[in-house]
């Protein structure tokens, strides 16, 4: 059974996603390898906010390493079939609201705000915080490694 059956339509990727891949995380990487490998082939297609790519950089730029701060950019900037979203007022808005309804941290906020508008299904994360929010289904790496099967919400 892989992570990625059963995923339809759009998919949100949540930052922890590409941080699993890029870094090379034992426990993660190969789901977030294969959770790439699917959104490589049509028609599937993700979004994720901008944010995503704050989140992905801050080691690299902490590290003083410019290479690797190109390196993500170049690839990640064209990744086939996925969309970045920059928060707007709306995405502003609907973030807010859903941090004041479900006590998130403002990133997975606008995380899952970009989601919704970008008219997403289930969210892959490893973030359990985010299955508060009722508004959409959530795809946890945490899960899948526990039981073996996509969870649905």
């Amino acid at each position: 059974m892989s992570v990625t059956n059963g995923i339809a339509g759009i998919s949100p990727f949540d930052s922890c996603i590409f941080i699993y891949s890029l870094e090379g995380n034992p426990a993660y990487v190969e789901m977030a390898d294969e959770v790439f490998e699917w959104l490589e082939r049509a028609p599937h297609t993700a979004v994720t906010s901008t944010m995503t790519m704050t989140e992905l950089l801050v080691a690299p730029y902490r590290e003083g390493n410019m290479a690797l701060v190109g390196r993500y950019f170049a690839l990640l900037s064209q990744y086939p079939h996925l969309e970045w979203i920059a928060p707007d007022l709306a995405i502003a808005d609907n973030a807010a609201r859903l941090r004041a309804r479900h006590k998130l941290r403002t990133p997975d906020a606008i995380q899952v705000a970009t989601a919704i508008q970008g008219g997403a299904g289930a969210m892959i994360t490893n973030d359990p915080g985010m299955c508060r929010v009722e508004a959409m289904e959530f795809c946890l790496f945490d899960d899948y490694r526990q039981t073996g099967v996509r969870p649905q919400k």
